[in-house]
C-alpha cells in the first residue's frame, strides 16, 4: 500500500491527483492493536468487578479482590448524573471526578472526532466490526436488513439516550446522590 490513487470523479468532473506515500499506511494495524488492548483491559476490569461483587454476595467469604478503579468506565451514565447534580452535595466515590471526566471525554470525542470512540476504544465497536468480517467470511457477503427494520433500529440509540437524559434530568439531587452511592458502593 505504498501508493494510493483516487480516481473518483468530483462534481466538476475532474480527477483527483495521485497520492504517493513515503511509508506504508499502518494506521489500521495500530487501530486493531489498540482495540484489542481495550478489549483485554475491559475484560480484566470485568473479571475484577465480578470477583469483588461475588465476595460480598457470599457474605465476605472467599477470594477478596479490591473494587477495580476502572469500574466507572463501565458506568459513563454516572457522569451525566454528576453533571445534573452540579452545585448539589458531593458524594464519596473511589475517584470523585472519574465519571465526570469519562462523560466529558466521551462527549468531546464524539463531537470532534465523530466515530473515533467506537472505532478505537469501545469493545462493542470491536465486536461489531469483527462480526461483520466473520459474516463476510462465512456467507461471502454481509446480510442487509430490510429498510423498514433498519431505520427504527438505527434510531433506537437516540431513544435510549433521550430516555436517560429525561430520567436523570427529572431526578432530584437527593435521588441522584442515592443512585451514585449505589453505583459507586
Amino acid at each position: 500500500m505504498g501508493t494510493r490513487t483516487a480516481a473518483v470523479n468530483s462534481l466538476s468532473g475532474e480527477k483527483k491527483q495521485l497520492v504517493r506515500r513515503i511509508a506504508p499506511d499502518r494506521s489500521q494495524q495500530i487501530r486493531q492493536v489498540v482495540q484489542w488492548l481495550f478489549v483485554a483491559l475491559n475484560g480484566w476490569l470485568g473479571i475484577q468487578f465480578y470477583l469483588w461483587a461475588r465476595y460480598f454476595e457470599r457474605g465476605g467469604v472467599g477470594l477478596y479482590m479490591p473494587r477495580p478503579a476502572g469500574a466507572e468506565g463501565w458506568l459513563p451514565i454516572a457522569g451525566l448524573m454528576k453533571l445534573q447534580m452540579a452545585g448539589g452535595h458531593r458524594e464519596r466515590a473511589a475517584h470523585p471526578s472519574g465519571c465526570m471526566f469519562l462523560f466529558i471525554a466521551f462527549l468531546l470525542m464524539s463531537l470532534f472526532l465523530k466515530k473515533a470512540f467506537c472505532s478505537w476504544l469501545c469493545p462493542v465497536g470491536t465486536l461489531s466490526e469483527n462480526l461483520w468480517k466473520l459474516g463476510r467470511k462465512i456467507f461471502g457477503r454481509n446480510l442487509h436488513l430490510p429498510r423498514w427494520a433498519d431505520l427504527p433500529l438505527r434510531g433506537l440509540k437516540y431513544v435510549l439516550l433521550g430516555f436517560f437524559v429525561f430520567v436523570i434530568g427529572a431526578m432530584s439531587a437527593e435521588a441522584i446522590g442515592i443512585s451514585c452511592r449505589l453505583l459507586m458502593a
